[in-house]
């Protein structure tokens, strides 16, 4: 009992620093370009199409070291970079929290295609993103053999996760915003 309430109080407190200041947890523009990069490249290894798909995307989003938790409170926090053409253009933070039955902690990446000039050029001008309302798009996995289900791939915004590493159950209501932030060089 003791260790499920040691769970819930960081869980609790998980949530609370998420909450807080952004500056607080400002990575390096350096790390987070160097993070992005080798995420990238391990994308194009792991999904089959992934190289023409962002050839094809007008913007790309990579959030290469997601980390979240929780015990019934849950929260997930990671920094990312927003690349046109191949570099980065804006920084980004990505903040979710949940509430229902969970417990466990996992790391994830999470890549956000940009597929039209449109959704890229709305997301770029809203401070605080909220991907469940803002995006018109799909939510890609892919299949057994590794590939993608090719009538997704058609849509404005596609959003894979990749490398969920860890263990995390839960089946909860969760809600999350993605806002720009500033990075010292």
């Amino acid at each position: 009992m003791k260790k499920y309430f040691r769970m819930g109080i960081m869980g609790a407190l998980a949530l609370a620093l998420v909450a807080g200041p952004r500056a607080v947890y400002a990575s390096a523009a350096k790390e987070i370009d160097a993070s992005v990069e080798v995420a990238l490249e391990q994308f194009q290894k792991d999904v089959p199409g992934a190289k023409d798909l962002l050839k094809k995307a007008k913007g790309v989003l990579v959030f290469p070291h997601m980390m979240k938790g929780g015990f019934v409170i849950g929260a997930e926090y990671g920094e990312g970079a927003l690349r046109i053409d191949g570099k980065t253009v804006n920084y980004y933070n990505m903040i979710n929290g949940s509430l229902g039955f969970q417990l466990g902690g996992q790391t994830r990446r999470i890549f956000i295609l940009f597929m039209e000039a449109l959704p890229l050029k709305e997301f770029r001008e809203d401070p605080e993103w909220l991907g469940g309302a803002n995006a018109s798009g799909v939510f890609m996995t892919t299949g057994a053999e590794g590939s993608m289900d090719t009538m997704k791939t058609n849509k404005p915004i596609m959003t894979f996760v990749l490398d969920q590493k860890g263990l995390m159950y839960n089946l909860n209501l969760e809600v999350g915003k993605i806002n720009k932030i500033e990075k010292d060089k």
